[in-house]
């Protein structure tokens, strides 16, 4: 028996005197692939490029537009590289400023909104013609490049949404006189061009000429004069002491009551509904608004956000454009440039939107750390979850492409894979917890407690923290997403450093959002207006700073950088930093210019402390 045991532990020195060298190669290459040829090993890793090691496993880098206009002395006659920037300030202007422009015109229906649509189509025109006249004399530098094919169909799905905005102008057209309205300039500019609603009805009216009104904007004056005005907007009065007399005193008292009233610090919701106060059911009494339908309210939201994807999908197509005119992202360095582009990119567009909410974007949904004007929206903190609920369940099939069938999981597809259903479940973790059924679901075992005799008859108020929502899983999943990814494994040290710097990065906006809700919890949001946490100004510019630098961690930027002797990360944060300041003045014209819009049409307020 002592023999036999010894025999089996003589056996593996047996098989190793009997393996050759080609086995062990055979052996050697088949871990390797295992473990992600040879980006995953975890050697030290290199000081300088192996321009042999990297040959082996990527095809030589070709020539490309950018090449071409720079780098080629020889035939600098047939250079155009002055076409290729006109098109791309065509296209900025057209997609960054034209489009923004429009967009916050048509949210406040202004009158100037079809000419800037106009204008956005001018643009574009002009991009197309330049990049036309490019490619005429430019030979083709990639070939099965979709640049260009993508962009036709973002043109074209623009000009779809026009199309239903104009079919709604003749909709309107078509309602109007067919009730038999009397045409008027002024009535039929706002309500078909504009398709402006009169808010005030009924009871309200009769009030209407007493309450004083802002002047009407200087362009629409040249349009129509103001003897137009529609029949409600005109009040008779009998001589001049009835405009100062006791009723136009108490109607101008009620509306400075509306202006003033602010939300107590207290909840003034319970678990069974809200409680109304009297003065808001006097003044919804007063001024009873129109109602909208609800398929009316959902085309528009949908209209609205479509629009603003249109901003989205420009950005993709800079991506892209920049891709082609480099010649980047071929044979096998695709997956994981676009893996970089694509995630890098919602990493930054989510900080832009953050620090747009900071700004003051989404208030009348409750997003810009407020109080919700209105109840009925879902929380800022639900999308962010659903967002990343969306992401995790997609990227967890993804990182399996490009295996072959009965290939082993790789340590890099594990790491991801892990990352990708820590975002499935982390998701659905935030989403549940954002839900009011669930959480009455979590309260039911502390109502169940009350007295049943008194527990129809008692509304158990809800703690001042219900007001706003602190929900730290989306802060959570960035910040060990951006831990992880800096201690990700790379081939060369230079590699290293940049994605320890986006990771960290990713890992301070979590640390800065974490802490924007432990000071609301302190002090919950008591206005309707935004807040601005100097903890979300800061966390939004480090979560877009770090999206770019991910897009900067390609393989093959970071190679690209090491052959010509720019790998130096400074240099790199530099550049992202200065990047995403731009990005963020850009977000605060965009923003401010709505937000002025809206100022030019809205009655004034008068802003009170709360302290």
């Amino acid at each position: 028996m002592l023999l036999f045991w010894y025999a089996l532990g003589a056996l593996p020195a047996l098989a190793v005197s009997v393996i050759t060298i080609d086995d062990v190669l055979r052996t050697e290459s088949t871990l390797s692939r295992r473990d992600g040829d040879y980006h995953m090993t975890h050697a030290a890793p290199l000081l300088e490029l192996n321009e042999t090691e990297l040959t082996l496993h990527h095809q030589p880098i070709p020539e490309s537009y950018y090449t071409i206009d720079f780098d080629d002395i020889e035939h600098a006659s047939e250079r155009h590289p002055g076409l290729m920037f006109l098109h791309a300030t065509a296209m900025g202007f057209a997609w960054f400023v034209m489009l923004p422009i429009g967009i916050a015109m048509r949210s406040v229906n202004h009158a100037w909104h079809k000419v800037v649509t106009l204008a956005f189509y001018g643009f574009v025109a002009l991009g197309l013609a330049f990049s036309t006249a490019y490619r005429k004399l430019t030979p083709n530098m990639y070939e099965g490049q979709v640049h260009g094919k993508q962009g036709y169909l973002w043109i074209l799905f623009a000009l779809a949404l026009t199309t239903v905005d104009f079919l709604n102008i003749f909709r309107r057209i078509y309602i109007r006189f067919r009730s038999g309205q009397k045409f008027e300039l002024r009535t039929f500019w706002d309500s078909v061009v504009l398709d402006k609603q009169d808010s005030l009805s009924g009871e309200g009216a009769e009030y209407t000429g007493l309450i004083s009104e802002e002047t009407e904007e200087a362009d629409m004056a040249e349009i129509v004069s103001p003897t137009s005005l529609p029949p409600h907007k005109h009040v008779h009065y009998d001589d001049d002491a009835v405009a100062d007399g006791p009723t136009a005193q108490w109607a101008n008292d009620v509306r400075r009551h509306r202006r003033d009233y602010s939300h107590s610090a207290a909840s003034e919701t319970t678990l069974f509904g809200r409680s109304h106060s009297d003065d808001e059911e006097l003044s919804s009494n007063r001024h009873p608004l129109q109602k909208v339908s609800l398929s009316k309210r959902i085309g528009s939201g949908v209209f609205a956000t479509l629009e603003r994807v249109l901003v989205f999908g420009a950005f993709a197509q800079v991506l892209t454009g920049i891709v082609v005119y480099t010649g980047g992202c071929r044979e096998n360095y695709l997956n994981g440039c676009l893996a970089h582009l694509i995630k890098g990119a919602i990493f930054w567009c989510y900080g832009l939107v953050s620090f747009a909410r900071y700004l003051g974007a989404f208030a009348e949904l409750g997003w810009a750390w407020n109080r919700a004007p209105a109840a009925g929206y879902p929380s800022a903190e639900f999308v962010e979850s659903l967002v990343i609920f969306i992401y995790g369940i997609t990227n967890t099939w993804m990182e399996r492409w490009g295996a072959r069938p009965g290939d082993p999981f790789t340590t890099k597809q594990i790491q991801h894979i892990g990352i990708a259903v820590m975002f499935w479940f982390a998701g659905l973790v935030g989403m549940a917890i954002e839900s009011k059924t669930v959480r009455q679901w979590l309260a039911a075992s502390t109502i169940s407690a009350l007295n049943p005799s008194k527990r129809d008859q008692e509304a158990v108020a809800e703690p001042p923290t219900y007001i706003a929502s602190f929900n730290p899983f989306p802060a959570l999943v960035v910040g060990v997403t951006g831990a992880a990814m800096a201690a990700h494994a790379q081939t060369y040290l230079f590699q290293v450093q940049i994605h320890q710097l986006w990771g960290n990065l990713l890992l301070a906006w979590s640390v800065l959002r974490c802490l924007t809700y432990f000071f609301l919890w302190l002090g919950v949001p008591r206005s309707m207006l935004p807040s601005r946490p100097p903890t979300e100004a800061l966390g939004s510019f480090f979560l877009a700073c770090g999206g770019l630098a991910f897009m900067f961690s390609t393989e093959e930027l970071t190679i690209a950088a090491m052959r010509r002797g720019r790998d130096d990360v400074m240099m790199f944060l530099n550049v992202a930093v200065a990047i995403t300041c731009f990005a963020l003045c850009w977000t605060i014209a965009v923003v401010g210019f709505k937000g002025y819009l809206k100022s030019r049409i809205a009655p004034p307020v008068a802003y009170h402390s709360s302290a």
